[in-house]
């Protein structure tokens, strides 16, 4: 009845004594403390060089931001309790092989940002492991030595974004435990057909922002649990037939600002899983159908910034697979093959934002706001009902003008006739029988003046009308 009191006590004893071992050979320069373990906090402390030792019970240590700049052979000692180091954001230029020695049970390892790291030897993470996740993004590594991470079967997380990598390093090739690689913004040209071989529980690829303009057959094909790739960003112009065989566990995938100009129907056939694909920022001029017709769980396509004029029926087929759709900054030809789309809006709310670059009649107007009549039927393109508008407004607007001369002629007909004979009574005279006829005959000349003047103006309504 006694033994859960005496483990309360025991617990309470083992974990004083250890905080007074943790603060006991806490460095001068660094602040200890013990919430769960032992941490040691010596970022933003100006160190030139590494203290001469960590208390033996430290499960973390934190020398970021400081000026550190050599790490020799079992640089911190024997420290088994170790999980956590983290060395971001020093001056470090050279790692002594076996450096990370003493450090059985290190799971994370943290050294990025250090600027001056350009090389690695084959033995900089010998003795780790149990090592899980390592960072060294942002250091200037140009490549890795290809058996680097002989004995790091554990790693599952390697970031190694914005270096200098013209390739992917073959250090990865047959890693099967490795679960997530970061490779964004270094300068890596092609993708070869035996780069990421071995990979098969790989869950997460990043590869934007590189110089990617080449990726080979059957790059891909032993990703299998692949969810999220990132290829966006790069100088893909084309693709291999079948670029993402395989891939049918992909949920996201990331194409996005690269050059291509079509879409092949081979590309996404083994899809089936995917949620949301970005096309967005290419050169897209045409999409072939059936492109789209086996991503049965896409949510998200985006298709915007291209220069996509027409979008066939044919291409959605089947229809039920979106759930968003963007397609704004293309230049749209919104004609009756587009009458779909702009029912689909209507009904689905799915999509937004089509602006029309052409027929002229429809210039700056959304999709949704165009309006397709219909003959016999038949959709009419806006551009042929703006012309049938047109030949209305220049027939009525001829009518006009004509109407206008007819009236303009008579008054000054008029005019004249009521002038004449106000002269005649002015001057106290009245027209003899033989001036009335005279002054007939003249109104009949005039009369069929005007007769002739009317024709022609007639024929001339008839020939702008037609």
């Amino acid at each position: 009845r006694s033994y859960p009191l005496y483990n309360v006590i025991l617990i309470y004893t083992v974990a004083a004594l250890t905080l007074w071992a943790c603060a006991r050979s806490c460095p001068a320069s660094c602040t200890c403390t013990l919430e769960k373990s032992c941490s040691v906090l010596c970022d933003r402390s100006g160190l030139p060089d590494l203290p001469r030792e960590f208390p033996c019970e430290a499960s973390s240590i934190n020398l970021d931001k400081n000026s550190l700049k050599f790490l020799s052979e079992r640089a911190f000692g024997t420290l088994p309790s170790l999980r956590s180091l983290s060395l971001d954001h020093n001056n470090i230029s050279f790692i002594t092989p076996g450096a990370f020695k003493g450090l059985p049970n290190l799971v994370e390892l943290k050294m990025a940002h250090n600027e001056y790291i350009r090389y690695l030897h084959t033995r900089t993470f010998t003795g780790l492991k149990r090592l899980v996740r390592l960072d060294v993004a942002d250091c200037n590594l140009f490549n890795m030595p290809d058996r680097i991470f002989l004995e790091n079967y554990a790693l599952k997380e390697l970031f190694c974004f914005q270096n200098n990598f013209r390739r992917i390093p073959g250090a990865f090739r047959g890693m099967e435990n490795l679960t997530h690689i970061y490779l964004e913004r270094n300068k890596i040209e092609a993708v070869a057909y035996n780069s990421l071989l071995g990979l098969g529980n790989l869950r997460y690829l990043n590869l934007q922002e590189n110089r990617i303009n080449v990726i080979h057959d059957q790059s891909f094909q032993d990703l299998l649990r692949l969810e999220n790739f990132y290829l966006n960003d790069n100088l893909l112009s084309e693709l291999p037939r079948v670029a993402f065989k395989g891939l049918s566990r992909l949920k996201m995938l990331n194409l996005g600002g690269n050059q291509l100009t079509n879409i092949s129907k081979t590309w996404f056939s083994d899809l089936v899983e995917l949620e949301v694909l970005y096309l967005d920022r290419n050169r897209l001029v045409y999409i072939e159908e059936g492109s789209f017709e086996n991503l049965t769980s896409l949510i998200t396509l985006h298709l915007n910034s291209n220069n996509l004029s027409s979008l066939p029926f044919p291409v959605f087929q089947p229809v039920y697979f979106i759930g968003r759709l963007y397609l704004f900054r293309n230049p749209w030809e919104c004609d009756c093959s587009l009458e779909y789309l702009k029912e689909w809006m209507e009904s689905y709310k799915l999509v937004r934002d089509i602006p029309c670059a052409s027929p002229s009649s429809v210039v700056g107007l959304d999709l949704s706001e165009v309006v397709f009549a219909r003959v016999n039927g038949s959709c009419l393109d806006p551009g042929e009902l703006n012309l049938t508008t047109m030949s209305s407004e220049i027939l009525s607007t001829t009518e006009n003008r004509f109407n206008s001369l007819i009236s303009k002629l008579l008054q000054q007909e008029l005019r004249e006739e009521v002038g004449n004979g106000t002269e005649s009574l002015r001057n106290g005279t009245l027209l003899d029988p033989a001036e009335g006829l005279s002054a007939g005959i003249k109104g009949a000349d005039v009369s069929q003046s005007l007769v002739s003047l009317l024709s022609k103006h007639s024929l001339f309504a008839l020939d702008l009308y037609c």
